[in-house]
């Protein structure tokens, strides 16, 4: 049996965001089951865990002795047993890949900025300045991201992959920024599949039970 860890318990602003969740929609996406291992408030911190992921973050994933952290790298490792992730044709695989790591490195970042400078700083005068800048860098990527859609319902043409499940749970952190209607139709699209809605239930469930 899989075991993800998540946590037991985030801040409202952070329910429904936590990374564990691209991972439960993976395995939805897989249909493979797995269960939760939830950490409490500083489990994260501890030898044990820190063992496995360095970072003190979630989730990791856990199967038969393997142990994978990184979201990138569990969506991909859980995406070869499943060809609704990532297509056997080499070519459309490759792209998949493609876009799963765009959305980590070109997008992410730029949208974690604004959110961080939001979420922990807006009451700082270095963080207002800063801000307007952020912002107008985010919104240059998601242009770019938008033009590269195009019309198309997801990222590689009629097909659903692991890159838009890592992409568009990237452009929910700051649907605000998002302005293109393309993308907040893609992001609609994705997410209204049944294996996220299964996902986002399960990650809210488990944080609802915890209150």
């Amino acid at each position: 049996m899989i075991t993800i860890s998540a946590f037991r318990w985030v801040p409202p602003f952070a329910q429904g965001q936590v990374r564990d969740l691209r991972v439960r929609w993976a395995l939805e996406e897989a249909g493979l089951p797995y269960k939760t291992r939830l950490l409490e408030q500083g489990d994260q911190d501890k030898s044990d865990y820190r063992a496995l992921q360095p970072f003190g973050q979630v989730p990791i994933l856990e199967e038969d002795g393997r142990v994978l952290f990184e979201t990138g790298a569990i969506v991909l490792h859980i995406g070869e047993r499943c060809e609704a992730l990532l297509p056997k044709d080499s070519d459309a695989r490759a792209r998949a890949t493609q876009w799963l790591i765009a959305a980590l490195n070109s997008i992410e970042p730029h949208i974690m900025n604004v959110a961080l400078l939001d979420l922990f700083y807006a009451d700082q005068e270095w963080a207002k300045l800063r801000k307007p800048s952020a912002v107008e860098f985010a919104q240059r990527r998601l242009g770019a991201l938008a033009k590269a859609l195009g019309d198309k319902p997801y990222l590689d043409g009629a097909r659903f992959t692991a890159g838009d499940l890592m992409m568009s749970t990237v452009l929910r952190i700051m649907p605000e920024l998002a302005r293109d209607q393309r993308l907040t139709a893609y992001v609609e699209r994705c997410t209204s599949r049944p294996a996220f809605k299964r996902a986002l239930d399960a990650q809210l469930g488990d944080f609802r039970n915890a209150a």
